[in-house]
């Protein structure tokens, strides 16, 4: 009698009953609900500072490439400032200026272009004198909620509603 009493005794301290289960996951449930907004919050702040990182780099490689290549003027487009390494030295159409993934136009939740570019033609050769970088998210307010812009001038201006209408000035 005093080995089954030990047992049962033994067998009912094992594991954790179903109520302390559903109050682990409770707790765990509360704690993901207050932590997940917040964590989509900081990746879309983290898509806008890239995106901003990124229209920096691209206007830097924009003044490179216009020294380099002065009878060209400005690129007009990712690809011209893009390029591969491997396929041999940079050229007026593949400057190598700027990292693929950022020359393919797409990187971070953001999709980038260079727009609105002027032209002149002098000795039967287009020069481009301005042009406009812009960034805006894949999914507003998904991605980011901002849209970037900048252009010759080197400024960089923000879309509150993210898209390209971009008239207020990063400080």
């Amino acid at each position: 009698m005093n080995l089954q009493a030990s047992q049962k005794e033994h067998n009912t301290e094992e594991g954790f009953t179903l109520i302390e289960l559903l109050i682990v996951m409770s707790v765990m449930l509360i704690l993901m609900t207050l932590a997940i907004p917040q964590l989509l919050k900081l990746t879309k702040q983290a898509h806008e500072t890239s995106a901003m990182t990124s229209i920096r780099a691209i206007t830097e490689a924009e003044l490179q490439y216009n020294s380099t290549y002065p009878t060209r003027g400005f690129a007009c487009s990712l690809a011209q400032l893009g390029g591969d390494p491997k396929s041999g030295a940079p050229t007026a159409d593949s400057a190598q200026l700027i990292a693929p993934d950022l020359a393919s136009g797409e990187k971070a939740g953001y999709t980038f272009a260079i727009t609105n570019c002027s032209k002149v033609t002098i000795n039967n050769q287009d020069q481009y004198t301005s042009y406009e970088i812009t960034a805006v998210p894949n999914k507003v307010g998904k991605t980011g909620d901002r849209g970037f812009c900048s252009d010759e001038n080197n400024a960089i201006h923000y879309d509150p509603q993210g898209g390209t209408n971009c008239t207020q000035l990063i400080q």
